[in-house]
């Protein structure tokens, strides 16, 4: 097991080798799961990076001291950075250490790991840049989930679907996924979300690279911990920061990188029913005022634009649908990983 010492030097110290899969497990208050958790991934997994967040708990020094799997290295936050962060770290080492696809795994035994090929299988067929779990799939297992963790994840799916562009995905909080390591390699690392929104910033930050996700059905799983999830968070936090990649989005696929027919109906429907709704209301105020019923002129004026504008942004949302990526990412990228011998 490696001794403790700084995350980049760490990273920078991994042997060059050939593996292939590679498993990253966030580690915060989780000394009680993660020895089962790790027990439990398969000889398919080459790596297996634990990355304690500076844990109260000193989870790190807890599977160096009782882990004698040769595939686990240790990595320290000097500070916590949250779920995110040490997602990312791993993936930084993943990658230097030669690993094709990374897997994250959660460190509280609520993720099986006996479903590990299944996530990686699309991306090793050159089906998929991402894979993420789905644990809305199976509708007759959903009676496990909290009903406040539903309702969470009901309001944050849509709001992810909107923002990142990805309408067939759903459950968008579950932190079960894999992705191909030339695909990691092209996220703005330092950009992406590190704390409770990670998830969905990462499935906005794959849209804008073109990269292909995909759900892969699992079981919804709960033991006794206690959900970090908070509906005020949902719909404070969330909602701004969707609304935010929202218009990022807009404007990086439809304006910045490329233009289309569809980057003129958004806007042009939106003024149309702006148009149609201050010219009605206005005139429908001052018909009220003067205690004289609004002519049927005027509430075609208005009501025309509103209709043409609302077809306009239906058309515009067909087509955001239809544009989801479907070409692999890393099969399209020039980026040629190295030979090691």
């Amino acid at each position: 097991m490696n001794a403790p010492h700084s995350v980049h030097a760490q990273i920078g110290a991994q042997a060059a080798g050939a593996d292939i899969i590679a498993v990253v497990i966030p580690s915060y208050k989780v000394t009680r799961h993660i020895l089962g958790v790790i027990e439990a991934i398969g000889p398919e997994v080459a790596r297996i990076y634990v990355i304690d967040d500076q844990c109260p708990d000193g989870s790190g020094a807890f599977v160096r001291a009782h882990c004698r799997d040769p595939r686990v290295t240790v990595l320290e936050h000097e500070t916590n950075q949250g779920v995110g962060g040490a997602v990312l770290t791993g993936y930084r080492a993943a990658i230097a250490g030669g690993a094709r696809v990374i897997v994250k795994l959660d460190g509280d035994g609520q993720m099986d790991a006996h479903l590990i090929p299944t996530f990686v299988a699309p991306i090793l067929a050159g089906e998929a840049d991402y894979t993420k779990g789905n644990r809305f799939f199976n509708l007759e297992r959903l009676g496990s989930m909290p009903p406040v963790r539903m309702f969470g994840n009901a309001m944050l799916s849509f709001m992810t679907k909107l923002s990142s562009g990805y309408w067939d995905l759903f459950d968008p909080t579950n932190g079960y996924t894999a992705i191909h390591a030339d695909c990691a390699r092209y996220l703005p690392f330092e950009k992406i979300s590190k704390r409770y929104f990670f998830e969905s910033d990462m499935l906005f930050r794959l849209n804008t690279l073109g990269a292909v996700a995909v759900d892969v059905p699992m079981d919804a799983v709960y033991g006794d911990e206690v959900s970090n999830l908070k509906v005020s968070r949902v719909v404070t936090e969330f909602l701004a920061k969707n609304v935010r990649n929202f218009f990022k989005r807009l404007f990086y696929n439809y304006y910045l990188r490329n233009m289309s027919l569809a980057s003129l109906e958004l806007p042009l429907g939106v003024l149309m029913v702006l148009f149609g709704a201050v010219y009605g209301v206005s005139h429908w105020i001052g018909s009220a005022r003067a205690g004289v019923p609004t002519p049927a002129g005027t509430v075609m004026v208005a009501a025309l634009p509103v209709i043409m504008g609302v077809q306009l942004i239906l058309a515009f949302l067909a087509y955001d649908i239809a544009s989801v990526p479907r070409r692999p990412l890393h099969k399209r990228t020039l980026f040629r990983r190295p030979q090691h011998d």
